[in-house]
């Protein structure tokens, strides 16, 4: 509560707004704690209601009745909050950049990366969370070549954290034979977007800047300019790339690049800080058999399988779970990293 007060004491001094940088940090802070503390406020409150009404219910039982419904209410606000405080990374509070890339499977990984693309669409739908699309390349036949786009909402990054990897699906080929089983990978990669308190300097120089025609959805101007941006910089002997072609105009395309670009940097530092640099950011990683996170299984059975030592859930509900109901595997993994972190 000390921290709380001593931001809004920041907040009201006189000349707050004399540096903006500074007082958008503030401001972020303040955003972020509130959002653990006014739940834990929350949870205090149902706490006293409850024993309030367990007062009552000793001396008349028809209250017990409504303790029942209070509780259950209760039980979901600790989970939400136990959830949200199992996110301590400097960035957990931030939006997400997710860009799902198809692998090994032709056609049949793309539409799988569409289908993903969906999947994630409908879980930030159902949180409240605002979708903002960075760059898409569709596939000629079907499906996506490759999808960017913004997760916008408190804890957006803390929670897709979760799906960094390779996605695994089997099911019956739409693009073959009726009765071909077909096995299709796609990988996701999860950054948290960066903000103004966090300072990442690229010398435009050290860019390689590459321009082309969008194509895809957006009219004749997309077709006939050269809109579409892609930027590379190699940082400390890793490739990396910002990529957007959605907005008509070249400069806001380079921005949408760049910002995308300076997550990846902020990343590979917080990777090698951590000590897995290599596991996400190899370029010899293959999107194949023997390196998937999760398993979506829709025939000849239907089953959703973490394939992550630590995080063992399973969901029968393969359509449940592409609809966007992903809380359960979420979950599962906040715990594991806790427990890891924990133990160092």
């Amino acid at each position: 509560m000390v921290a709380r007060e001593k931001l809004e004491a920041k907040q009201g001094e006189p000349g707050f707004w004399d540096n903006q940088d500074a007082a958008r940090g503030v401001i972020q802070q303040m955003k972020v704690l509130n959002s653990l503390l006014k739940p834990y406020e929350e949870l205090a409150a149902a706490a006293d209601d409850i024993a309030a009404m367990a007062e009552l219910a000793e001396e008349d039982a028809a209250f017990e009745q409504e303790m029942e419904p209070a509780l259950n209410a209760a039980q979901e606000k600790l989970d939400a909050f136990e959830l949200k405080a199992m996110m301590s990374g400097k960035q957990d509070g931030a939006n997400a950049i997710v860009t799902i890339k198809p692998g090994a499977g032709g056609t049949e990984a793309c539409d799988w990366a569409a289908m993903i693309y969906r999947m994630y669409v409908r879980w930030a739908q159902r949180q409240g969370f605002e979708i903002e699309e960075v760059d898409e390349e569709p596939n000629l036949e079907a499906g996506l070549q490759s999808v960017s786009f913004k997760v916008v909402g408190e804890y957006a990054y803390g929670y897709l954290q979760s799906e960094i990897g390779v996605h695994r699906l089997v099911r019956i080929s739409p693009f073959g034979s009726a009765d071909t089983r077909q096995t299709s990978f796609a990988a996701v990669d999860v950054l948290p977007e960066i903000d103004d308190t966090i300072s990442i300097e690229i010398p435009e120089k050290l860019l390689t800047m590459q321009t082309f025609c969008s194509g895809g959805p957006g009219g004749q101007h997309q077709n006939k300019t050269q809109s579409g941006v892609r930027l590379i910089y190699n940082y400390k002997g890793t490739e990396v790339r910002g990529e957007s072609r959605t907005e008509r105009s070249q400069p806001k395309n380079y921005a949408n690049a760049l910002a995308l670009l300076k997550a990846r940097v902020y990343a590979i530092e917080e990777q090698k800080r951590l000590g897995d640099v290599a596991q996400r950011y190899d370029a010899k990683g293959e999107i194949a058999f023997g390196s998937q996170i999760r398993s979506y299984v829709m025939q000849p059975y239907t089953l959703v399988r973490d394939e992550r030592d630590g995080v063992d859930v399973k969901i029968p509900a393969v359509d449940k779970v592409l609809d966007g109901d992903l809380d359960e595997f979420m979950q599962a993994y906040l715990r594991y990293k806790t427990a890891r972190q924990n133990k160092k």
